[in-house]
C-alpha cells in the first residue's frame, strides 16, 4: 500500500524527531530505530485510513516506545537492562502519551550519524537512513548497490557508534565545530549525487537531492545564525533551481551555455540569493558561502554571454587560497578562459597533470577537451573528449561527450 504523500512528509519530518527522543531516553541507537522504523510503517499504514492523529508526533514517540521495550521484554538475554528502561520509560497512556518533550533532537543526531568512527560512506548511509528516513532499499537503489550490502553497511555503522561509546548529546564545544563540518559535508556529498548522479543512466537521482535540501532546511532552522549552514542551503537551492533545463526531453545532457535560463526556478533562485547575501554580511566566509555566491553570479545572468566571469573567477580565487581542492582549480581555469581566453586556461589546467586526485576524473579530460575546441585544436580537443567518455560511470555524461567528439575531425594516422 502506498502512502500518501502528505503523510510520507510527515513521517519523513517526524521520524528523525522520535529517534531522538527515543535514544535521549533509552540509549542503544540500534535498538531505538528499529523500533521507529516500525511505528512509522504502522503509521503509513494506519493514518491514511483512520486519519491524522491529534499530535502525530506524540503518537509515533508512544508507538515506538513501545515496541522498544516489547523487544527489550521478550529477549531473555536482556533482562537485566529490562528493569532499568522500563522504569526510565514514560507511562505510556493514550494514543497521544503524556510525556512528549518539545526539544528537537534532530541536530544531535545528525552529530551521532557523521561520528568519526564511521566512513564518509557509511555516514551518508546512516544519515539517509536515521534522519532522513530513507529504507535500506531506497538508499541501496540510490547509490547502485546491492540491497544486502547496504544493510550490511549501515548494521556495521550502528555497531561502530556502539563500539565506541558514544553518548547522546551536543559534542563538546572543541568538537563540535569540527563535526559540524562532517554534517555539512555529508549533507553536501548527498546533494551532488543527487544532482549529478556518478554512475547509471540517469542524470539525477532527484530524491537524495531533495532530500538533501530537506535536512539542510532542518538543520538551517536550528542554527540559523550559521554562514555556512546558510551558505550551504542556498548553494543547494541555486543549482537545484537549473534542474529541470539540464536534460533534453530525451534525457540528452544540456550544458550549462545552453540551457533555457526562463525556465530556472526563479522562487530557488530567489531564496537562495536572499540567503546568501544575509549570511555573507553578518558572518566569516566560509566555503560553501562562496561556491553559492558563485551560483548566485550564474543565477543572476539572464543570458550566458551576460555572466560576470571576472567575479567568478575572483570568488573561485578566494576559495582556492581558503579551502585548496583540484576541483576548485579546475573550475577557476574555465573561469580564466572567459576573461583572458581558452590558452590561459589550459595553462592553468596543466597545473592539475600531476594531482593523483585528478588523474582518472573525466573532468579533466572534458575540460580541457572544450579549451582546446576553443582554442582551434579540434584533434586534440577530440581525443579528450573521447578519453573523458571512457573515465565516466555516467551514462549520460557519456553520450554527451561522445556526441562532442564526434562532431570533431578524428586524428591523422601515425
Amino acid at each position: 500500500m502506498r502512502t500518501d504523500p502528505v503523510t510520507e512528509d510527515l513521517l519523513r519530518e517526524l521520524a528523525p524527531q522520535v529517534l531522538g527522543v527515543l535514544v535521549r531516553r533509552h540509549g542503544q541507537f540500534e535498538e531505538c530505530e528499529d523500533a521507529v522504523q516500525e511505528a512509522v510503517l504502522a503509521a503509513a499504514v494506519g493514518w491514511p485510513v483512520d486519519g491524522l492523529p491529534d499530535s502525530p508526533r506524540a503518537w509515533l514517540i508512544t508507538a515506538a516506545s513501545r515496541r522498544l521495550i516489547d523487544q527489550m521484554r521478550s529477549d531473555h538475554a536482556r533482562k537485566a537492562r529490562e528493569s532499568t528502561a522500563v522504569a526510565q520509560a514514560p507511562e505510556l497512556r493514550g494514543e497521544a502519551g503524556d510525556d512528549v518533550p518539545d526539544t528537537d533532537d534532530t541536530l544531535i543526531l545528525l552529530f551521532l550519524c557523521c561520528h568519526p568512527v564511521l566512513t564518509p560512506a557509511s555516514q551518508t548511509a546512516l544519515t539517509l537512513r536515521a534522519v532522513g528516513g530513507l529504507t535500506t532499499a531506497e538508499i541501496a537503489h540510490a547509490f547502485l548497490v546491492p540491497e544486502g550490502t547496504m544493510a550490511a553497511r549501515i548494521s556495521r555503522a550502528k555497531q561502530r557508534i556502539k563500539a565506541a561509546g558514544s553518548q547522546f548529546g551536543l559534542p563538546e564545544p572543541q568538537e563540535r565545530e569540527e563535526r559540524l563540518r562532517v554534517v555539512l559535508h555529508v549533507l553536501y556529498l548527498i546533494f551532488n549525487e543527487g544532482y549529478t548522479a556518478s554512475s547509471g543512466s540517469d542524470l539525477h537521482r532527484t530524491g537524495l537531492s531533495h532530500e538533501a535540501i530537506r535536512l539542510t532546511r532542518m538543520l538551517h532552522r536550528q542554527l540559523p545564525d550559521d554562514g555556512e549552514v546558510t551558505g550551504l542551503l542556498a548553494l543547494m537551492l541555486l543549482t537545484d533551481s537549473r534542474r529541470h533545463t539540464r536534460t533534453t526531453p530525451g534525457g540528452d545532457l544540456v550544458p550549462l551555455a545552453e540551457q533555457d535560463r526562463t525556465r530556472w526556478d526563479a522562487d530557488l533562485i530567489a531564496e537562495g540569493i536572499t540567503l546568501i547575501s544575509t549570511a555573507m554580511a553578518h558572518s566569516p566566509i566560509g566555503p560553501y558561502q562562496l561556491q553559492a555566491a558563485i551560483a548566485a553570479v550564474h543565477a543572476e545572468a539572464g543570458k550566458a554571454e551576460d555572466t560576470d566571469w571576472h567575479q567568478v573567477h575572483a570568488l573561485y580565487k578566494i576559495l582556492e587560497r581558503i579551502a585548496p581542492n583540484p576541483m576548485v582549480t579546475l573550475n577557476r581555469a574555465v573561469a580564466l578562459a572567459e576573461i583572458k581566453g581558452p590558452r590561459a586556461g589550459l595553462d592553468l589546467l596543466a597545473t592539475l597533470d600531476g594531482d593523483v586526485r585528478m588523474a582518472e576524473h573525466h573532468r579533466l579530460h572534458a575540460v580541457r577537451a572544450h579549451l582546446l575546441e576553443k582554442a582551434g585544436d579540434p584533434r586534440a580537443a577530440r581525443e579528450n573528449y573521447e578519453l573523458a567518455a571512457r573515465t565516466t560511470a555516467s551514462l549520460t555524461e557519456r553520450r554527451y561527450l561522445e556526441s562532442r567528439a564526434a562532431r570533431l575531425p578524428a586524428p591523422e594516422p601515425s
